[in-house]
């Protein structure tokens, strides 16, 4: 999503096992962060969640509709 959502600063998910700094966004559960680093299309689907959540127009009307065409697949 960091090619879609457009700042400053990248958003990232508070780990102590990260690499990039940049924006916090608080995951919607804890354990995200550490869930989705073994299995990419879970964290791509948590980062598209996070763009509905943290994102201004444009980048949410894109995250809704990558979501849909992965429902649509």
């Amino acid at each position: 999503m960091s090619n879609i959502i457009m700042s400053q600063e990248p958003y990232v998910w508070p780990d102590i096992e990260g690499t990039t700094r940049g924006q916090a966004v608080e995951p919607l559960y804890n354990k995200v962060p550490h869930a989705a680093k073994g299995d990419p299309r879970l964290y791509e689907l948590l980062a598209l969640t996070d763009a509905l959540r943290v994102g201004r127009a444009r980048e949410k009307k894109i995250a809704q509709q990558k979501i849909k065409e992965y429902f649509d697949e």
